[in-house]
């Protein structure tokens, strides 16, 4: 057996990235993503699902944005491990859907897998829970690192003033 990394900080980046251009202020949710993870599976997923239901031109809709492309990425993730995870969803005000996502987080429900029914297992669970808890690590390291750029981006610059660093007489 060999060690995959399964790109987990590059995913990470790339969805720290992302949540910065379409809304600085979204960046903050890594760090309740961290914390969620603790509540499982099912509470994390869900967190979407209310921030999407906000008013579209919302910074809570902006969030819930980063939520839904960080679980698409997480599940697309887990694909590669052979777990597979209900789907994210863009229409959240359909709660036949959202209840049978709920279902199939407890192995009530089948996950379509091709034209296989797939359950999620306690195992599948616990390794879902552990790899998305490093991603949502991840996320928070680039989060830090990135956040800067996007206050930058938000505070107007003088008149006059340049946006290179001074330069120091020798």
């Amino acid at each position: 057996m060999t060690w995959n990394t399964y790109k987990l900080d590059e995913t990470a980046q790339d969805l720290v990235l992302t949540a910065l251009e379409r809304s600085a202020e979204s960046l903050n949710q890594s760090y309740k993503m961290r914390t969620n993870v603790s509540f499982g599976l099912e509470r994390f997923w869900g967190e979407h699902i209310r921030l999407l239901a906000k008013n579209r031109s919302s910074d809570d809709y902006q969030k819930g944005l980063y939520w839904h492309d960080t679980w698409k990425a997480f599940r697309e993730t887990m694909k590669e491990a052979y777990v597979f995870l209900p789907e994210p969803l863009m229409n959240v005000n359909d709660t036949e859907v959202i209840k049978t996502a709920t279902k199939q987080f407890w192995g009530e429900a089948a996950i379509k897998v091709d034209s296989a029914d797939v359950y999620l297992t306690l195992e599948d669970r616990r390794i879902a829970q552990a790899v998305l808890t490093q991603l949502c690590d991840c996320l928070v390291w680039w989060t830090q690192r990135y956040k800067d750029l996007g206050e930058k981006r938000r505070q107007p610059m003088a008149k006059g003033a340049s946006s290179s660093p001074p330069v120091k007489k020798i």
